[in-house]
């Protein structure tokens, strides 16, 4: 079957309609995996999570680590480590009735020869209680809700190395039913359904994917490489079974060709092959359709159990990503965000699906009460790539598990997050281009400076090296609203060889933009003035004086003091004194050049720079950060600096050294989204009343959770 989307008026206008709904899922706290381990320094990850019956642990799966982890949230706003249980084994899922956790165990020695066990295991005394042989390599594991049997899919998933990658490599997976007897599995009781000869793909070799048990006892699976799905019972009879479908797909970025955000391309036919599937009631369940081997739907579907389709997201739920700053461009061209996991659960008797966007790293929120028309409710924040999901209603929250450790790299670790269900409004996101007149793709902000009647103008970096963008965003609102998106253009074209760190107002209705170089990638350093109409007008290359010390790390910051700009430089330069970097004058009237020095704090890890500078009433602000994240980061200040010191000297003579004062620790402002703290402060804008807004860069949602944060400091 193949479905027709929404036109993309009525996905703006149901995305924009999301963004003001009552919101009512907050983040509350965020745990870090490795907070478990015996080496914190060691890779980790959570994956599938299910919590106790009490709802007061919460269960992981870590696959790099081998074990099983457990979280206390008695205090859901200070969740507590409570130590790992090595599974002997990759555990693949885990799922709680009552104080034991059944765990799936990949034992397998290859793709040919699949093995696995469902162990069980009592979270009070961390001891392994029952293991059964599962014949096979376990993906997921669902528990009946009356807790009679638990059931299995065994994927016995497919090399993708192997040949083309594609399905057809036996052996066949199947699914597992058995029973629970005194809250422990009974490994006797193991029925074996078959289910090749079922799916109109690779028959011969089904790649069972999730399951899921309503209240009467039926089991829906995902045949996911299959592009099929399945209703069983739990004695194995096969109750119904068809294809997963197809989906024509209009509006989106189809394409690995550029670092741009473009959304015009079409795709027709695009499988769904889900992922994730949820009961919703008796007769209706929602699939996540990732599209892991050929597809690539983007979204989720609502079906019948008698195989009837309900409902179909389209492209909308991908809109409300792009809407939010979390499309993941680099990584997404064929497939998109990837939903991939989902929960289903009633909280105050408004039933929702949350739908997880693995590559955006955000979830979706929709209330089902007519599952033939899922409104949105709001967009929530996760850490990178969330694979899984639990809802605990009789606590009134819900919890995602994410994948990503960049341990490696120095990056975001793996973290568990923890949301609660309030009377209050969302506190994300805190900036949003729904409401605007047409789809406007954006992230990877930097640099902004106030302009009138609150609105604040912002640039995005070179991440976007072919869309280099200045952003229109009304601070009057709340989200705050990008209202409009202005190209960068040089002789009619986007502009090349960008990379906007900066940007302040000429006062003639146009802007300055200083270009941060990278002559590795033969991006100059520079200073661009910019019309009202986004053309560039006149290019300002440094001088001999400066290129001759310059270094990659350059301007990252641009502030108009008469007929003066004045630009910070980020890091040192070859003749800076160490922690010591270079805010550089340019005066528009003679052309001249010149410099004073600011005092950066020493990095006990890492580097310490300069990310923005503003001059307002008498001073000149700077944010100056380290470039750490979560715990390790210790420097996100705002300092000031007296006007009547920022008089240049000639380059390469003795520079004068400006004296700070701080304004703003905003490490603080950081934690209070209850994430990790953020690397990237990169954004400062003072309005004529002292009233000043920040903002994070991130990163083109890269390596990065996306999450972009934007918050006003007050009057400064």
């Amino acid at each position: 079957m193949s479905v027709k989307l929404l036109s993309m008026t009525s996905v703006i206008a149901i995305a924009a309609t999301s963004a003001t709904a009552e919101m009512n899922f907050n983040r509350s706290s965020s745990f870090a995996t490795f907070a478990n381990n015996v080496d914190p320094s060691a890779e980790s990850s959570s994956e599938i999570i299910s919590a106790s019956a009490d709802g007061m642990t919460l269960a992981y799966s870590d696959s790099p680590l081998g074990v099983v982890g457990f979280i206390d949230i008695t205090d859901p706003t200070a969740p507590a480590a409570k130590g790992n249980i090595n599974v002997g084994g990759e555990p693949t899922a885990v799922s709680i009735w009552g104080d034991v956790a059944m765990v799936g165990v990949n034992t397998s020695e290859s793709y040919t020869a699949p093995s696995g066990m469902l162990k069980a295991y009592d979270i009070k005394s961390m001891s392994e209680v029952a293991s059964c042989d599962l014949g096979g390599q376990p993906d997921s594991t669902a528990i009946a809700p009356d807790g009679s049997f638990i059931t299995i899919a065994i994927e016995n998933e497919r090399d993708e190395d192997a040949g083309d990658g594609r399905t057809g490599q036996l052996p066949a997976g199947y699914v597992v039913t058995l029973e629970i007897a005194d809250g422990l599995p009974v490994c006797d009781s193991m029925v074996k359904v078959d289910v090749t000869g079922l799916a109109d793909i690779s028959p011969e070799d089904p790649e069972p994917e999730f399951v899921d048990v309503n209240a009467a006892g039926e089991i829906v699976v995902t045949l996911q490489e299959n592009n099929h799905i399945v209703v069983l019972n739990k004695d194995g009879d096969i109750l119904n079974h068809f294809s997963a479908g197809a989906v024509d797909l209009d509006g989106i970025d189809a394409t690995d060709e550029r670092a741009a955000l473009v959304f015009n391309e079409s795709q027709m036919g695009r499988l769904r092959e889900p992922d994730g599937v949820q009961w919703i009631d008796g007769d209706h369940f929602a699939i996540a359709n990732e599209g892991d081997m050929d597809g690539g739907a983007r979204g989720w579907t609502i079906f019948n159990k008698d195989g009837s389709e309900v409902f179909e997201a389209g492209n909308s739920f991908e809109y409300a990503i792009i809407q939010s700053g979390h499309y993941p461009d680099k990584r997404s061209d064929a497939k998109g965000a990837e939903p991939e996991g989902m929960e289903f659960a009633t909280f105050n008797g408004t039933p929702y699906v949350f739908i997880l966007a693995e590559r955006a790293s955000m979830v979706g929120v929709y209330d089902v009460t007519d599952p033939s028309a899922p409104v949105l409710k709001q967009m929530l924040p996760s850490g990178i790539a969330p694979e899984g999901a639990i809802a605990i209603p009789s606590r009134g929250l819900f919890v995602t598990a994410n994948e990503a450790d960049l341990v490696e790299d120095g990056g975001v670790r793996s973290h568990v997050m923890i949301y609660e269900y309030q009377d209050a409004p969302a506190s994300y996101p805190q900036l949003t281009s729904a409401g605007a007149d047409q789809l406007i793709g954006w992230g990877a902000i930097s640099g902004m400076v106030a302009g009138d009647d609150g609105m604040v103008y912002a640039v995005n970096d070179s991440f976007y090296g072919y869309q280099p963008t200045i952003f229109a965003i009304d601070t009057n609102v709340q989200p705050a609203q990008i209202t409009s998106a202005l190209p960068v253009t040089r002789g009619g074209h986007a502009a090349q060889k960008l990379d906007m760190e900066g940007i302040t107002r000429d006062g003639e209705g146009g802007f300055w933009v200083a270009s941060e170089g990278r002559t590795d990638r033969m991006v100059p350093h520079g200073l661009y003035h910019v019309n009202s109409m986004g053309e560039i007008t006149e290019e300002v290359a440094l001088p001999a004086e400066l290129l001759a010390v310059e270094k990659r790390f350059g301007f990252e910051g641009v502030t108009l003091i008469g007929n003066t700009l004045w630009m910070a430089v980020q890091r040192e330069w070859g003749d800076d004194p160490e922690n010591h970097v270079k805010l550089v004058a340019y005066s528009l009237e003679s052309k001249e050049w010149g410099a004073v020095l600011y005092p950066k704090a020493s990095p006990d890890t890492g580097w310490v720079g300069l990310s923005e500078i503003v001059a307002h009433d008498g001073f000149v602000y700077v944010v100056e950060r380290d470039n750490q994240i979560g715990e390790a980061a210790k420097i996100k200040m705002v300092y000031r600096i007296p006007a009547d010191q920022m008089v240049p000297a000639a380059l390469g003579s003795e520079l004068p050294v400006v004296t700070k004062e701080a304004v703003r620790d905003l490490i603080p402002d950081l934690k209070s989204n209850n994430g990790y703290v953020v690397d990237k402060v990169e954004g400062l804008a003072i309005f004529d009343d002292g009233t000043a807004w920040v903002s994070t860069d991130n990163d083109g949602v890269d390596d990065s959770s996306g999450e972009t944060f934007f918050w006003s400091i007050g009057q400064l």
